[in-house]
């Protein structure tokens, strides 16, 4: 297993020699994840592993965690949200070759050269991870903000939409 993970690899040859890297990449390296985040703090600890699978199709499989700080939509105020990446990416040339892929696979398209970025990948993964609207779990409404549940007021009887049928089948 080796810690350091290249700028650029050929994903054939890191199958063929089935290879797995372990490391941490720093938050603030990502420049697409940063813009989307409120602090760019922190970083990514990853283990990035390449095989085929019992059907012979190769693949990257990338398992990542990292507590990304992002704003809550609720409070507007940051918080840390631990995002949690485990996902088995195909390894396809051409597009067609997608809808041949197993079930639970996604598709990463390699290039001719067979040359993958895997930083840009991880950073694509936890992209995709991110909820649109992310909400701190912990947090609350301010009081003016919140309506209070009323309930109706009860005078003993409910309603009924049928009544009035009811009524009609008397007569």
């Amino acid at each position: 297993m080796s810690v350091t993970l290249p700028s650029s690899l050929d994903v054939w040859r890191m199958v063929t020699a089935r290879r797995s890297f372990e490391g941490s990449l720093p938050v603030s390296g990502l420049t697409r994840l940063v813009e989307v985040l409120a602090a760019p703090d922190g970083e990514v600890a990853y283990t990035v592993d390449f095989d085929r699978d019992e059907f012979g199709v190769a693949y990257v499989a990338i398992h990542a965690n990292a507590p990304l700080t992002v704003t809550c939509q609720r409070t507007l105020e940051p918080f840390v949200l631990p995002v949690v990446i485990d996902t088995r990416l195909g390894l396809i040339t051409d597009e067609r070759d997608e809808a041949a892929l197993p079930p639970g696979y996604e598709a990463l398209l390699v290039e001719d050269d067979g040359r993958v970025a895997m930083a840009a990948v991880i950073e694509d993964e936890l992209l995709l991870a991110l909820p649109l609207v992310p909400v701190n779990p912990d947090s609350t409404l301010p009081e003016e903000l919140v309506v209070p549940d009323e309930e109706p007021p009860s005078d003993g009887r409910t309603d009924n939409p049928f009544a009035v049928l009811g009524e009609l089948k008397k007569r």
